[in-house]
């Protein structure tokens, strides 16, 4: 065979395993971004999953459910990737045995928890805003808590995660205690979370 023969050959055989070698990367990526995989460890299905189950995320009137990528992963391609990339520390704890008992878990709930809250605030809630946009919001639909909220949320700039934790799971119970004694300390009104009690005007102030 002449060179140029064998150059075409090496040419043809170089593309076509970068094709296998991407087609069996993506696959590994697309397999890891299902909730079937996120609850393949006990960890995963027997606390979290659990909380989430009952939240309406997992169930409401409308019938769209939001599964845990949803929530967890980017859908942009080098996003996703540098996820994947953090998670491999969560494969280390989970060798370690970290959080494999619910006593251990609650332990260390609140450090999960904020570290998931600050990255979401990171990102300016990214994933929530896949579903969740103000400019989509028909206000006029939305209680008075919610509307107000909405609002003052838009107004201020703050992100999903800075109202909406505990949204899918369940509040560290410390984390619950602190804030209370924050919202008190900086005069912050109680219509801010409880946003089903009776409340003031927008132009009064109410505080604990």
């Amino acid at each position: 065979m002449r060179k140029t023969e064998y150059s075409a050959i090496g040419l043809l055989a170089v593309f076509l395993g970068g094709v296998v070698a991407w087609g069996g990367f993506n696959t590994v990526l697309e397999a890891t971004n299902t909730q079937a995989f996120c609850i393949s460890c006990h960890e995963m299905k027997e606390y979290v999953f659990q909380e989430y189950r009952q939240s309406l995320h997992y169930r409401n009137r409308s019938g769209v459910r939001a599964s845990c990528p949803d929530c967890h992963v980017p859908k942009d391609w080098w996003h996703m990737l540098v996820r994947k990339v953090g998670a491999t520390n969560e494969l280390y704890h989970k060798l370690a045995g970290s959080i494999d008992s619910r006593r251990k878990f609650t332990a260390r709930r609140l450090e999960l928890a904020q570290k998931v809250w600050r990255d979401m605030k990171s990102t300016d809630s990214r994933e929530c805003r896949n579903c969740h946009a103000y400019e989509a919001m028909q206000a006029r639909l939305q209680g008075d808590s919610g509307r107000q909220q909405h609002a003052r949320a838009k107004r201020e700039a703050e992100t999903c995660i800075d109202c909406h934790k505990g949204i899918a799971h369940h509040l560290p119970e410390i984390f619950v205690e602190q804030e209370h004694e924050r919202y008190q300390r900086e005069g912050i009104p109680c219509i801010r979370c409880h946003t089903g009690i009776a409340h003031p005007a927008e132009d009064q102030r109410w505080t604990p």
